[in-house]
């Protein structure tokens, strides 16, 4: 077991919890935040990133509505939330920008990235409901470092009809009313589990899509172009550990193995000037 890890679940031997120094301790926890049952848990990890510097991520579980949602602030002051609906196989990735006043641009731009939740992806949320923090002074750093994920989003998602897809979406992506994305293969997927066809609508023909500039290379900020955000969970909980004990027959639940994970967004923009933070290398 690595010293590294942050969190940890119920285990019948003392001598592997005192192995799992660092791990957090859940038995007889209380479910929620203040003891209520059923309540969303709320856990506070300082983190590094992957430039190095340090910020606190909050991530939150609830049982009940089966899904966990994570917020950190990058050191650009952007505010990246996410949330894995697992009723619903969605993710969604909200970043809430803030804007460069002196250059004319409004104060914060909203961005909302929805994609399919595939299975292990992150651990349930009845897991991550337990994990407790037993220091919160140690930075956590991912203990797996996951391939960095390029997504071409060519859908767009009406905001007035997202709750059919997702109830979280509403909450999430009320400030990113006109820039909610995700992409054919995904809304494949939901379609093929009763999802209503009315909620997407294809936002430009991938040949021609294909043709647009990059918005860095275009100078006319009225010009149509493929926008680029980059984005980074620094660390969450990927997948459950299992120990072995001469005591039991079967494996058990004994920790969480944490992972880091980046992706990158490329849509459509129907201005340049809605996209000014891509800017050519």
């Amino acid at each position: 077991m690595r010293p590294s890890g942050c969190c940890g679940l119920p285990t019948a031997s003392p001598a592997l919890l005192m192995l799992l120094s660092l791990m957090l301790p859940l038995m007889g926890a209380p479910r929620g935040v203040g003891g209520e049952a059923g309540a969303p848990t709320e856990l506070r990890v300082r983190v590094r990133l992957p430039n190095g510097q340090v910020t606190e991520e909050s991530l939150q579980a609830d049982s009940d509505n089966d899904s966990i949602s994570l917020e950190l602030r990058k050191p650009d002051g952007t505010l990246v939330s996410f949330i894995a609906d697992f009723k619903k196989y969605v993710k969604i990735f909200r970043a809430l920008i803030l804007g460069e006043l002196e250059k004319g641009q409004s104060q914060f731009q909203a961005l909302c990235f929805v994609t399919r939740l595939h299975h292990n992806e992150i651990i349930p949320s009845e897991a991550m409901a337990k994990l407790r923090q037993k220091n919160p002074r140690a930075v956590r750093q991912a203990e797996e470092v996951r391939g960095l994920e390029h997504l071409h989003l060519d859908i767009a998602v009406n905001f007035s009809q997202g709750a059919l897809l997702s109830p979280h979406l509403h909450n999430v992506c009320a400030e990113a009313v006109d820039a909610i994305y995700t992409r054919q293969q995904d809304v494949k997927f939901w379609l093929e589990q009763g999802v209503d066809s009315s909620i997407f609508k294809i936002l430009h023909k991938e040949t021609e899509q294909a043709l647009l500039p990059h918005c860095g290379q275009v100078g006319d900020q009225g010009m149509p172009c493929v926008c680029h955000y980059s984005l980074s969970l620094a660390w969450y909980p990927c997948m459950l550990k299992y120990c072995h004990s001469r005591d039991r027959l079967a494996p058990y639940k004994c920790g969480i193995r944490s992972c880091q994970k980046s992706y990158s967004f490329n849509f459509y923009m129907p201005q340049r000037q809605l996209c000014p933070w891509d800017e050519d290398p």
